[in-house]
């Protein structure tokens, strides 16, 4: 075989590899949301051959999306009975795919709750080691961060205001010096962007809030856990106050009318 036909056949190797990974993403998506949505709800029994038709795919595309699905608790495979959707309890909620699904589903505001009162446990902690255990190139760049932070809060840039605040609340986790805290930081990250693309973060960030970054990273350059623990706790204390009028009275208006769209297209923002 020529160089040219070797090629040819990688590039056709190659492309139709790619069009099987979109194909298989598509469909792990699809599936994700149903499920995340309730559309498909516990107990629910799917068979491959409508999955097949349903999605239309080959029946590998679909048994590789059920093999993730499976692999995060969410279903379980029986001989001569189908794909059986298992209860929420079964799930790896830990999961960032899985977190990304329920945040754009109808039960996007209990899932930003949950995830926020988990952060108000481990982050004032986190923090309170760091200030014990953090290397001070590790101090010294969370201080640059809340420098960082005030300004793209002050001016308005949501975007770089994201980018800094994930980056700022990892750096937390990890130089807690606890490998398990460290984990967190995809779970904080997650939270972090969806509350910034469903429009539930505002533009222009208090002054209170930025200051408190400010303090966190302060504490922890000066080696005070207490002072550390209290800023950090500071923070997730204003993080409920702008999200409890959310969760206690505007649930119904943040979610409603999202199930369909989010199953057929994309997540919606909302205002």
């Amino acid at each position: 075989m020529s160089n040219d036909a070797k090629e040819m056949t990688a590039d056709a190797g190659d492309e139709l590899s790619s069009r099987l990974m979109g194909l298989h993403a598509h469909v792990l998506d699809r599936l994700g949301l149903a499920l995340c949505s309730g559309e498909l709800s516990a107990g629910s029994i799917m068979r491959i051959d409508e999955l097949e038709q349903r999605y239309d795919v080959s029946r590998s595309v679909v048994r590789e999306a059920l093999r993730v699905l499976a692999s995060m608790g969410m279903i379980s495979s029986r001989r001569r009975v189908g794909v059986k959707v298992l209860p929420q309890s079964e799930w790896n909620l830990y999961d960032p795919q899985l977190i990304r699904w329920r945040l754009a589903s109808p039960g996007r505001i209990a899932q930003l709750r949950s995830l926020t009162e988990l952060r108000t446990a481990v982050e004032p902690e986190a923090a309170r080691l760091a200030a014990i255990r953090a290397p001070l190139t590790g101090a010294s760049e969370l201080m640059g961060l809340a420098g960082k932070l005030w300004a793209a809060g002050q001016e308005g840039d949501r975007e770089r205001f994201l980018e800094l605040d994930v980056e700022f609340h990892r750096l937390v986790l990890t130089n807690s010096g606890n490998e398990m805290f460290g984990k967190l930081h995809t779970l904080v990250e997650e939270v972090l962007v969806g509350r910034t693309h469903y429009g539930l973060m505002p533009t222009h960030p208090h002054v209170e809030a930025l200051q408190f970054h400010v303090d966190v990273a302060s504490a922890i350059q000066r080696g005070n856990p207490d002072d550390a623990q209290a800023s950090m706790l500071r923070i997730m204390q204003r993080t409920f106050l702008e999200m409890s009028s959310i969760w206690e009275g505007g649930e119904a208006d943040a979610v409603s009318g999202t199930a369909g769209p989010l199953i057929r297209g994309g997540p919606k923002e909302t205002a």
